[in-house]
């Protein structure tokens, strides 16, 4: 496995150094992959998206419908 290293201030060295219990090679190879996951799922989002024809008009009229929907939800409820 490649190793990578990282620069960080002295504080946070020190910081790290205090808390001895905690693996962090691995604390920082999930976050990288969570990070690799999120970007390559927004990579995907962005491919479809490209594709639509929804604008942003037809957003904000969906946004209103939406929003009076949800009030005449909960006034109907009585929470508003």
């Amino acid at each position: 496995m490649p190793t990578i290293t990282l620069t960080v201030p002295e504080e946070v060295k020190s910081s790290l150094k205090r808390m001895t219990w905690v693996n962090w090679s691995k604390v920082a190879r999930e976050e990288f992959i969570k990070e690799q996951r999120k970007l390559e799922a927004f990579e995907r989002f962005k491919k479809i998206v490209s594709k639509s024809k929804f604008t942003e008009e037809d957003a904000k009229e969906l946004a209103d419908k939406v929003s009076k929907s949800m009030h005449a939800r909960l006034k109907a409820e009585g929470l508003v």
